[in-house]
């Protein structure tokens, strides 16, 4: 008897205006893979409007691929992240369940895992009067980058400094936020903190790390399957860095292209070591995340840290993507593929086995 799951590919669309174009879609590769093992795939665009359509069709699966931001123009996942518990309740195996999310893509994960290796001098701050009373005094090392907990695409990233201590007067500090096409502006220190007031008072947290004085250097991303690294890609970036003289809006102020190589490329072999023998174990250990719960495709995104007195380089974490991980590198797609293949065809048989009868032929 041969066992042919069902797997979905969800993405976010401008449905029901416009059509899912799967072929020229950055998960079709993935697509591809999945029905040569043996799958069966279905393209599944996702818009809020269509969201009951979407429930409906994601119970017919036995296993989930999804990408959408939880923060960005086209909405954010209040309405998904409840449809993609019912499923994952109802035997579906979900790609990374909302609840894993929870604990890996947020900022307060570099605060909780701040002991391992890729950690740094991380703080983070529960409520306004704790940001009132530490800030300035952290200040004093240099700038920091202040990070909202729920974040992405640099939308709630923060570089401040202080720009001048006002002789026992209020502080200003200069501010750069890590949108594309900001710029700097200066502002009191105490104005700066009651900003986030509505954001503490949501019941989030900020987080605080040092700014990595090697940033020009590059962002590393690193890319993951469960517990196995399937590539890299790094990419010069410039946000937080200072604008160019020619403008926000010049060639210069732009980020270059993420360079995509494979798993065993050479320049990153250190890290690949650290993060399967010693950072994802611990990472699973903090966070008490079972190996088969580790979402099917997640990044970690490092910047350079100081050289070792061996001219090595280290590396320092600055955020986990989980909820939308695209583009990601050609060798990634197999194992990517490979794992949502064995995953569905287990929560097949779990299900098929639920209901008392056996799997039919495919």
């Amino acid at each position: 008897m041969t066992t042919c799951p069902k797997i979905g590919l969800l993405w976010r669309t401008d449905l029901p205006t416009s059509p899912l174009d799967v072929q020229s879609a950055r998960q079709w590769p993935i697509m591809a893979a999945l029905r040569e093992l043996g799958g069966e795939v279905e393209a599944i665009g996702y818009a809020d409007e269509t969201a009951g359509t979407t429930r409906d069709r994601l119970l017919t699966c036995d296993g989930v691929m999804v990408w959408a931001d939880p923060i960005s123009d086209a909405g954010d996942r209040s309405r998904l992240d409840p449809i993609l518990r019912e499923a994952a309740a109802a035997g579906v195996s979900i790609s990374a369940h909302p609840d894993i999310i929870a604990k890996m893509g947020v900022k307060s994960v570099l605060h909780a895992t701040r002991a391992l290796g890729w950690g740094t001098d991380t703080h983070r701050y529960a409520d306004l009067e704790e940001l009132r009373a530490l800030l300035l005094e952290r200040l004093a090392s240099g700038p920091r980058v202040l990070k909202e907990n729920r974040s992405n695409g640099g939308r709630g990233v923060w570089r401040v400094e202080v720009a001048d201590r006002g002789g026992g007067a209020q502080p200003i500090v200069s501010v750069l936020h890590a949108a594309r096409d900001s710029v700097p502006f200066k502002i009191p220190l105490d104005a700066l903190i009651a900003r986030f007031a509505p954001y503490f008072e949501r019941g989030e947290c900020l987080i605080d790390q040092p700014f990595q004085p090697r940033l020009g250097d590059g962002m590393i991303r690193c890319y993951v399957s469960e517990g196995t690294v399937v590539g890299f890609g790094h990419q010069l970036i410039r946000a937080l860095l200072p604008l160019p003289a020619e403008g926000v809006d010049s060639p210069k102020a732009q980020p270059g292209p993420r360079v995509m190589q494979p798993a065993d490329a050479g320049a990153f072999q250190s890290l690949r070591d650290d993060m399967e023998q010693s950072w994802i174990p611990g990472l699973q250990h903090i966070l008490a995340i079972e190996h088969d719960e580790l979402p099917l495709l997640w990044d970690a995104d490092f910047l350079y840290g100081p050289k070792d007195d061996r001219g090595s380089d280290s590396y320092v974490l600055c955020e986990i993507n989980v909820s939308s991980v695209a583009p990601f590198p050609p060798s990634a797609v197999r194992q990517v593929a490979d794992a949502a293949y064995r995953r569905a065809v287990a929560a097949h048989e779990r299900r098929v086995a639920g209901r008392g009868t056996t799997a039919s032929p495919a």
